[in-house]
């Protein structure tokens, strides 16, 4: 089938969802379907040769980060081009709420919609402002996808209706297969512990870590630390507050696929400290997927990951005195360790693109069954003026197509 799909956020600086809308496009096309990525990202960002760009986007501060956004009467003209020259089976939008490109696709396209809701909040006046922008809209959508239960659970209490859950996928095999680096692997007297996330969002729980290091050191103290992310400022705050701790902390800066799987393989353990904000949390699956022990904050989504804490421990969210006694009992524990490591090497299976693709497809084939629809995805003729005179013309082209 001819899938378009829709992506919020500049693939300029990607995160969770421009991954996510880049594997499940590749995922698609590895099994034959046509698919063409709407996003925003520079004229001089590499892309895929399956996205089209609109061009550069804004930051705006969003659930405790930064997301790179467009939206405006010149969006709305590109991504009617893109409907009108993509003639999609099935239109499938990421995060349509936002005020962003899938908000413009949301009020521009009619015909079998699917939408994905990623984000987790107990409380949203973005979305509370939101919503009387897109009511009307969100009958468009034929079905609703949650990538978790937290997004399923802020979907409901923000905006009504229900989705089906269906997780974020990872590639289990290329992280399983990854070559542990010498440089980042430890020793039982020297043993590594890996972080990755933005350095400069304090949601993802570096300070919690930094918190946590000297309580480490003084019982092992040989452990070194692997920190991976791009964010100076939050770099420059952690070795302030490390101190004469810093020495045996690392930072290795933004790091590549390849040496992201790289160090998952090496090191001993992966921390995931984050304090809130996660509707699913990736990282930990592609952690487990390479076979590191993972520890991770208690929150409802990394819980789920990590089956309830058989596949990996948990400490109280934002405790680092917590993170610290869990740390040093799990290395002192080899049975455990393996353990867990074990459990994790079969529950990810589940998050593997090739399960969660056939997912997707069951939702895009169900909704073609359900339609009535006899062209594919368009704009919507009511969504410019002279729209009456459009849509007899595209009328007429249905009375055709039947004929």
């Amino acid at each position: 089938m001819r899938v378009g799909i829709v992506c919020p956020y500049s693939f300029d600086a990607p995160g969770g969802v421009q991954f996510h809308v880049r594997d499940l496009a590749e995922a698609l096309i590895a099994q034959g379907h046509e698919v063409s990525v709407l996003a925003p990202a520079d004229d001089d960002t590499p892309v895929p040769e399956y996205l089209t760009p609109v061009g550069g986007a804004i930051p705006v501060r969003y659930n405790g980060s930064v997301a790179r956004v467009t939206f405006g009467p010149r969006t709305i003209g590109r991504v009617r081009r893109w409907l009108d020259a993509g003639r999609f089976d099935v239109l499938h939008l990421h995060e349509p709420v936002n005020p962003s490109l899938s908000m413009s696709a949301l009020w521009t396209a009619q015909g079998p919609i699917v939408a994905t809701f990623h984000t987790s909040l107990v409380r949203s006046r973005a979305l509370q402002v939101a919503y009387p922008l897109v009511r009307q809209s969100l009958e468009k959508i034929d079905a609703r996808i949650a990538v978790s239960e937290d997004a399923r659970r802020t979907l409901v209490e923000h905006l009504g209706g229900d989705a089906v859950v269906i997780p974020n996928g990872v590639y289990v095999d290329t992280f399983a297969d990854a070559t542990p680096q010498p440089r980042w692997q430890g020793t039982p007297d020297a043993p590594t512990i890996g972080f990755l996330g933005r350095l400069d969002e304090p949601r993802k729980g570096l300070p919690v870590l930094t918190d946590a290091i000297p309580r480490i050191l003084a019982e092992v103290p040989g452990a070194r630390f692997l920190v991976a992310g791009r964010g100076d400022a939050g770099r420059d705050e952690a070795v302030a507050a490390l101190g004469e701790h810093a020495s045996s902390v690392e930072f290795l800066g933004g790091v590549s696929d390849e040496d992201k799987a790289s160090m998952l393989a090496s090191v001993d353990l992966y921390i995931a400290p984050q304090t809130g904000g996660e509707s699913f949390g990736i990282v930990l699956v592609e952690a487990m997927s390479a076979g590191a022990c993972v520890v991770a904050s208690d929150l409802g989504a990394f819980r789920r990951v990590l089956d309830d804490g058989e596949a990996g421990a948990l400490f109280p969210v934002g405790d680092g005195a917590a993170l610290a006694a869990t740390v040093v009992e799990v290395l002192a524990d080899a049975g455990r360790r393996e353990a867990f490591r074990d459990r994790a090497r079969e529950f990810v299976r589940r998050f593997d693109w090739s399960a969660v693709t056939a997912e997707v497809l069951a939702v895009y084939e169900m909704v073609l069954a359900a339609s009535e629809a006899v062209i594919p995805v368009h704009e919507d003729p009511r969504s410019r003026r002279g729209g009456r005179l459009l849509g007899r013309a595209r009328g007429d082209r249905d009375e055709e197509a039947r004929a």
